[in-house]
């Protein structure tokens, strides 16, 4: 038993010690969180899409797509172009702030498409979430011998912990930033983050 609760213990630690860092998943969520836009289902598609990886890096999956450099490469392009664009549309914003984008409440149904979707591509198309979880996650949990499965527990515990206090959390920031100028910078941070990964990946595919 002891064995177990330390094996899920070290997961939980290496997840969030992972997953913790600022990147454009967290940024994504951050910014959702702030508005009340559809946050329970970014939240959920973040933690299920992780606890999905951390399973496919723990049975193995990782030495294989490792085996594919074209497939991870394209990966890399895709997400890089759509981390550039993204970080484009926040920059327009901190320029243009009279386009709506400083209401710190929650939208249609047609915003909420927008912000499921985009989770999914901020998620899906990013080659850091495979790295940190198929393969460094997967390659800390084949330590852990037979109990592998309850490090990759405790890490896809600590990925939705992460989320929904991010998420959730972020809504305690409404009030401080009640004023344009603030959601400005929030937006620059926003942009700067995305441009930067952005341009990161697609230099390196």
């Amino acid at each position: 038993m002891s064995s177990s609760l330390t094996a899920a213990a070290a997961g939980f630690g290496s997840g969030l010690s992972l997953i913790v860092a600022i990147g454009a998943q967290n940024a994504f969520v951050l910014r959702q969180g702030v508005r009340r836009d559809a946050v329970l289902a970014v939240v959920g598609i973040c933690a299920l899409s992780d606890a999905v990886l951390i399973a496919l890096g723990v049975g193995g999956v990782g030495a294989i797509v490792v085996a594919r450099p074209d497939a991870v490469r394209a990966v890399g392009l895709i997400g890089g172009v759509f981390l550039l664009c993204y970080g484009v549309l926040a920059a327009r914003r901190v320029l243009r702030p009279g386009t709506g984008a400083l209401v710190a409440e929650g939208e249609a149904a047609g915003s909420r498409r927008r912000a499921v979707l985009t989770c999914l591509a901020m998620t899906w198309l990013n080659p850091h979430v495979y790295l940190d979880t198929v393969f460094l996650l997967g390659s800390l949990a084949a330590d852990r011998g037979d109990l592998r499965w309850t490090f990759g527990l405790g890490a896809a515990l600590a990925s939705l912990c992460w989320f929904a206090a991010l998420g959730f959390g972020a809504r305690l920031l409404g009030r401080y930033l009640a004023r344009p100028a603030a959601w400005r910078v929030l937006d620059g941070l926003v942009a700067l983050t995305m441009i930067g990964l952005g341009l990161t990946l697609a230099a390196g595919s």
